[in-house]
């Protein structure tokens, strides 16, 4: 695969590199989209309508269950070949991993360090104090939906993603914006250049002197200002990536 072997070369020479992924990487997995999600009894909803924080102060219990839904739906399926890749990548080379992604199949694919820009599905925190919630809270008040808030009286436990309407955690985002203005190479991957602040990584890191690669079966938002577009698939091309990289 020519378009591979070019990205590899680039990773190659490069001090560092960035990678940015979205939905796409992790639809590969079988991970329905956050608005392909919409089935069977949660088909009457808008997502919109069920990831804000006006939306959990009106009806919490409803909020949960679709949480609780979809933790089901992501813990069902398995990292693919594309999440090992990236994480055999990180092993070979300089390399930092954001996503917008909340499914955590980074993680269980090898890549501990990956800064989740959106948060964290299987992360719960009180709705109030935003104070993380320990697993074992949850487990002792697992009748109750949503569980009740240790940090404060009138909290609950929200899962730990970023809603509409809510800032991005400003560490990840302070740390995906130094790396996107020290690297090198830039990959975009499965992500379709939408949903700001995460959208202007790739841009940053241009404006910094990195080239700049997708990675995407369909044309985005980012294409036309991409060095290199690969019309293709993660689970396909990053194996070949490291591939190439290794001299295989």
């Amino acid at each position: 695969m020519q378009s591979a072997a070019i990205v590899a070369a680039r990773i190659a020479r490069a001090r560092h590199t960035l990678v940015l992924t979205g939905a796409g990487i992790s639809a590969e997995s079988g991970v329905p989209t956050f608005r392909d999600a919409q089935t069977g009894l949660w088909s009457r909803y808008r997502p919109e309508d069920l990831a804000t924080p006006e939306a959990f102060r009106r009806d919490p219990a409803l909020i949960w269950r679709w949480y609780e839904w979809r933790r089901g739906l992501v813990a069902a399926a398995a990292p693919n070949a594309g999440h090992r890749a990236l994480a055999d990548l990180a092993r070979r080379v300089s390399l930092t991993l954001v996503t917008q992604n909340v499914d955590g199949m980074h993680q269980r694919a090898g890549s501990p360090g990956t800064i989740c820009l959106h948060g964290d599905l299987f992360r719960n925190i009180c709705s109030i104090t935003r104070l993380a919630i320990e697993p074992e809270w949850i487990a002792a008040h697992g009748d109750e939906e949503p569980p009740p808030s240790p940090h404060h009286p009138d909290g609950y436990a929200r899962p730990g993603v970023v809603w509409f309407g809510e800032n991005l955690p400003q560490d990840a985002l302070d740390a995906a914006l130094a790396a996107a203005r020290r690297c090198d190479v830039v990959l975009s991957i499965g992500t379709s250049g939408m949903v700001h602040p995460a959208a202007g990584l790739p841009g940053e890191a241009q404006r910094n002197g990195a080239w700049f690669a997708e990675i995407n079966p369909q044309r985005t938002a980012l294409s036309d200002g991409a060095d290199l577009v690969v019309a293709d698939t993660a689970a396909r091309v990053l194996p070949a990536i490291v591939a190439a990289l290794s001299g295989a």
